[in-house]
C-alpha cells in the first residue's frame, strides 16, 4: 500500500497581511485608473467575500494615506530607485508606495515587519526578482527615515 503525499497546508493569512494585500490592490487600481479613493475603497470592499477577515483600519489607513500623500511618497522613494519611477512596474510601485507609507507614517510597526510584508507581497504579486528590488528600496528608505531604529537593529546583529 502506498501512502498519499499530502502538501502542507499554507499558513492562514493574518488580518494585517490581508489588509496590506487589499491596500496594494487598491493602490494598483489607483495607479491604473486615478479613480477616487472612495470608489476604489468601495470596489475593494465589495469585490471579495473575505474582506471582513482583514484589519480594515490598517487597510483604510494605508490606502487613504498613500493616495493622499502620493507626492511626498514619490519624493521619498525617488533617491533610492536607480531608474526613473516611470520604468518601475505598476505592481512594484504599488508595493513601494504602501511600504513607504507604513515606514514613514506608522512608526508603531517595526520597519523589519513592514519590509518583510512588502517582500512577501512582491513575491505574490510582482515579477520574479521584484522582491529583491522592493527590499533594497525600502531598506534604504528605512535607514534614512528610521535612523535610530535602523541603528539599533544593526547593533543587535553585531
Amino acid at each position: 500500500m502506498t501512502e498519499a503525499i499530502v502538501a502542507p497546508r499554507p499558513k492562514p493569512k493574518s488580518a494585517r497581511r490581508r489588509a496590506r494585500e487589499f491596500a496594494v490592490q487598491g493602490t494598483y487600481q489607483w495607479l491604473m485608473t486615478r479613480d477616487t479613493v472612495n470608489n476604489i475603497d468601495l470596489f475593494i470592499h465589495n469585490s471579495t467575500s473575505y474582506f471582513n477577515k482583514c484589519d480594515e483600519a490598517l487597510y483604510r489607513g494605508i490606502l487613504f494615506g498613500v493616495i493622499k500623500d502620493a507626492g511626498a511618497l514619490t519624493k521619498a522613494l525617488e533617491p533610492h530607485v536607480e531608474r526613473p519611477l516611470e520604468e518601475v512596474s505598476i505592481v512594484e510601485m504599488a508595493i513601494l508606495y504602501t511600504g513607504a507609507f507604513e515606514i514613514i507614517s506608522m512608526p508603531e510597526t517595526p520597519y523589519p515587519v513592514i519590509i518583510n510584508e512588502s517582500i512577501e507581497l512582491a513575491k505574490t504579486f510582482g515579477g520574479s526578482d521584484g522582491h529583491r528590488f522592493v527590499n533594497g528600496v525600502l531598506d534604504k528608505l528605512a535607514a534614512l527615515v528610521r535612523a535610530d531604529e535602523f541603528a539599533a537593529a544593526a547593533a543587535k546583529r553585531r
